[in-house]
């Protein structure tokens, strides 16, 4: 299969999955304990990939500034800063933490 017939059955069936919650929304009620589990489990998912994506860079221990960098952006979206003070916040604690030798 070339790259380009991979791409488009990856984009026609992202499109079809997202066109069917669109098309069974209306057709198809949950109990709300099943809307629990779902909304819960939507949650555990990004934890667990913001948590892998923190720790971990390329299969290895991502060091020390990482996570520090990442914290660091964590407690100023916690205190609503803006966006951009945020991410600039949090790359500057990483660069200025792996510039002092701190991997």
């Amino acid at each position: 299969m070339t790259m380009l017939a991979a791409i488009l059955a990856l984009a026609a069936g992202t499109y079809l999955i997202r066109l069917s919650g669109a098309v069974l929304r209306n057709r198809i009620t949950l109990t709300p304990r099943a809307e629990a589990v779902l909304k819960a489990g939507a949650v555990v998912v990004l934890l667990a990939l913001a948590a892998t994506s923190t720790l971990l860079v390329e299969g290895a221990w991502a060091g020390w500034a990482l996570p520090a960098g990442v914290l660091v952006g964590t407690a100023l979206a916690w205190r609503k800063a803006p966006l951009a003070v945020v991410v600039i916040a949090a790359a500057a604690t990483t660069a200025l933490l792996r510039l002092a030798g701190i991997a």
